[in-house]
């Protein structure tokens, strides 16, 4: 099953780093976000990707164009005719489709202009900024059993300060710090789509989560698999220093992988 990203994004809300680069490569510890999103995609055995590109679009074709490289130690021979020796045969077992979606274009429009390379298969997708622990062949069982066209990822995000309980008088009864959200679920992505939801998809100016989302609700073909364990998107410069922390700690909480 091919996995889908969405790449295509400003960034706008983590502009410190975003105006550099697109998003998706802004990194935590030593590589960038996408790589950690598609680490944990191979850690279940989907290793074959489709990247919408949109802003700086060009700066993840050079990364992965470069991958191997990077990911080896090379000899490079002036003497002999510029020749360069790579000592290492294996990076990732990926193969990874770049797809120019546009810079303008919103999240439905680029997955519609992907659907070339999906054909008349169901298909992954998720969003280039955001780690998790889901574990993903559960996630795709739930898929197959219910029928539906469409499966979202339901989360509870984690609240952003201390939570207070208070007497009439202002006094603190307890504290809890960063606890689970007003018990409200939401879209944490990890989506996973049967072919037809392209029939839902419209032109450059389509938002997935809007309209498309809508109607597959509305017609009950939208299902969310309930994912109670980590998940926490990279939205903020603060997003990416608490995944940073995690990520130095000893087993980061979305390292699936070995």
């Amino acid at each position: 099953m091919k996995v889908v990203i969405l790449a295509g994004g400003y960034g706008t809300r983590i502009s410190e780093e975003s105006h550099l680069k697109p998003k998706p490569l802004i990194e935590i510890g030593d590589y960038p976000i996408i790589w950690h999103i598609m680490k944990i995609y191979s850690a279940y055995g989907f290793n074959e990707f489709i990247i919408c590109l949109g802003y700086k679009g060009h700066m993840l074709k050079d990364y992965f164009l470069n991958y191997f490289l990077y990911k080896s130690d090379v000899t490079v021979d002036f003497s002999k005719e510029n020749r360069l020796d790579i000592h290492q045969n294996f990076a990732e077992p990926w193969k990874i489709t770049l797809a120019n979606t546009g810079i303008q274009t919103m999240t439905g429009g680029r997955v519609k202009k992907i659907q070339k390379y999906i054909g008349n298969e169901p298909f992954m997708l998720t969003y280039g900024d955001g780690v998790a622990n889901v574990d993903l062949k559960k996630l795709v069982q739930f898929h197959n059993e219910h029928g539906k066209i469409a499966t979202l990822t339901a989360v509870q995000p984690s609240g952003r300060f201390g939570a207070l309980s208070l007497n009439n008088d202002q006094l603190v009864k307890s504290f809890k710090e960063k606890v689970k959200g007003d018990g409200s679920w939401i879209n944490g992505g990890f989506f996973v789509f049967q072919p037809e939801v392209f029939h839902y998809l419209g032109d450059d100016r389509t938002v997935l989560e809007k309209e498309p989302l809508e109607n597959l609700a509305n017609e009950g073909q939208l299902m969310a698999y309930k994912h109670d364990g980590f998940w926490h998107p990279m939205d903020t410069l603060r997003d990416k220093k608490y995944l940073e922390e995690l990520w130095m700690t000893e087993i980061p909480p979305w390292k699936v992988w070995s």
